[in-house]
């Protein structure tokens, strides 16, 4: 319509306008995913333990954690630091890892070569850590440095001096959820390396089948075990159940593998498992929705109908995301991101936006769409819900920030990060004690090395947002959040408005 023939109806003009008013307004929907995804997986290198490659391209990072592992004689160096500390906590890690391998499975068709070799170059910076932690039978090593001691501290990774505690559980005592965890990711790396690296491949497959097996001969959490139960929890202690672990693993064993045993697995298991609990999260301790999509590609590619509960359960859950839907009951902010109460809030944007893609093309090289009772949902329609997820991310919010790290002129200064709010070791040589980097912590100074590609926390309910070094649950960046958002960026590239 045009402005003249606008002037010709007046009975619409004021309607019109109080649609242009309600409207949200922010900046240009257009973003760099190419550039935002190159972003997304340098910040693993920032988050790198141990002996830094000549390759390195964070250049303020050093090496450090060299001695990990010393104290239990064996080689517990090299991984990633989970967020803006310095320890290395296992479970998350491993979690950060499947979703990295799960991205270039489903995503690294979409990704330049270059970024594609960058992102496997991330995958085996963690999978070779973690075939570390696994290397002895009926043993895993699930945590390397003592928390408390840690946070009491604000130093450089390169300085850090307090205690390389190493959390070991030896059978018949359980950890299956970190074992499950660990299982899925060296299956699914196993998938993601088997074309460039066979042999690697198959080393990760053995080795998963393995793990799996401990995991499941002894269940029980991890964090049951008195021993070291307070160096996990309630970081990151096994808040609901280690029995989604056991099916994860089991699905990317069976997706790897294709052996009938792990279809058997999430077939009789299910139910005595809890595959129908909290269908409605995913997460670094929560793997529900996330199984609950992995198997429903069997369910749609091959009509096996004995795992249909499992589609089932991804069609509700994402009927939840949808607020047309008669079963919506996910919270929005009022700009229009994904909300639920506690810290790093981006990690369920990132998360379900991976979901939603993956199951979008799920559905449409079966032709299915979802009965979410008053409506009839198609792959368009969840590929939109995580577009906005992301534009919201890059910038196209209230504030008109983007919540990661380099990404555009406006981000996060002031993140919850040790390494990168202390000048830099090849810039402050001296080393900085415990306490010494507290005058850094309690500055009000951007922090002095950029954390590039680093995703924040997020902002509150309401949208807003204090560029606030202390508050961590909003300023601190974690692996786990970014690990998702790889694959997602990956898609938009080539697929910028899905319609």
């Amino acid at each position: 319509m045009t402005i003249s023939q606008l002037h010709q109806m007046p009975h619409l003009i004021l309607p019109i306008l109080l649609l242009l008013i309600n409207l949200p307004l922010y900046p240009s929907s257009y973003h760099e995913y190419g550039d935002a995804l190159s972003k997304s997986i340098l910040f693993f290198e920032a988050q790198r333990s141990g002996y830094l490659p000549t390759d390195q391209r964070i250049s303020w990072r050093d090496h450090s954690g060299l001695g990990d592992g010393w104290m239990v004689s064996t080689d517990l160096t090299g991984g990633y630091y989970d967020a803006g500390d310095n320890i290395k906590f296992g479970f998350p890690m491993a979690f950060t890892t499947t979703m990295l391998a799960w991205s270039v499975i489903e995503f690294g068709q979409f990704m330049p070569p270059l970024e594609l070799r960058n992102a496997l170059v991330a995958l085996r910076w963690a999978t070779d850590y973690l075939l570390k932690t696994v290397s002895q039978t009926n043993r895993i090593f699930v945590q390397v440095g003592d928390p408390i001691k840690d946070h009491n501290c604000w130093e450089r990774p390169e300085d850090m001096d307090t205690e390389r505690t190493v959390y070991t559980v030896e059978a018949p005592n359980p950890a299956s959820d970190v074992a499950g965890e660990t299982a899925a990711a060296l299956a699914a790396s196993s998938l993601a390396f088997k074309s460039t690296d066979p042999g690697y491949a198959e080393t990760l497959l053995r080795t998963a089948t393995r793990v799996f097996e401990f995991a499941d001969t002894y269940r029980g959490a991890y964090s049951d075990n008195t021993n070291i139960r307070d160096g996990v929890c309630p970081f990151y202690c096994d808040f609901d159940g280690y029995q989604d672990e056991l099916l994860w693993g089991a699905a990317w064993l069976r997706r790897a593998s294709q052996n009938d045993y792990y279809l058997s697995y999430i077939e009789n298991n299910g139910k005595t498992l809890g595959a129908d609990d909290n269908i409605n999260e995913f997460g670094w301790d929560n793997k529900h929705a996330g199984l609950n999509v992995l198997v429903s590609k069997e369910v749609l590619e091959g009509n096996l109908y004995s795992l249909q509960s499992y589609k089932a359960s991804s069609d509700a859950f994402m009927c939840t995301l949808i607020p047309e839907t008669s079963s919506s009951h996910i919270e929005y902010t009022p700009g229009g991101l994904m909300y639920k109460p506690g810290g790093s809030n981006l990690q369920h944007a990132t998360t379900i936006s991976f979901l939603l893609l993956t199951y979008a093309n799920y559905l449409e090289k079966s032709s299915q769409s979802i009965n979410c009772g008053n409506i009839m949902v198609g792959p368009t329609k969840l590929r939109q819900i995580a577009k906005r997820q992301v534009d919201y991310i890059l910038g196209d919010n209230p504030k008109g920030m983007s919540y990661m790290v380099g990404y555009s002129n406006y981000y996060p200064q002031r993140i919850h990060h040790r390494g990168s709010s202390i000048p830099s070791i090849k810039v402050l040589p001296q080393f900085v004690g415990c306490k010494d980097g507290s005058v850094y912590f309690n500055s009000s100074n951007p922090n002095p090395n950029l954390l590039v590609g680093a995703v924040v926390g997020g902002p509150q309910e309401d949208d807003t947002y204090e560029d606030d070094r202390v508050d961590f649950r909003k300023s601190e960046p974690t692996t786990y959040i970014n690990a998702p958002l790889v694959g997602v960026l990956a898609y938009m590239i080539s697929n910028p408005n899905p319609n």
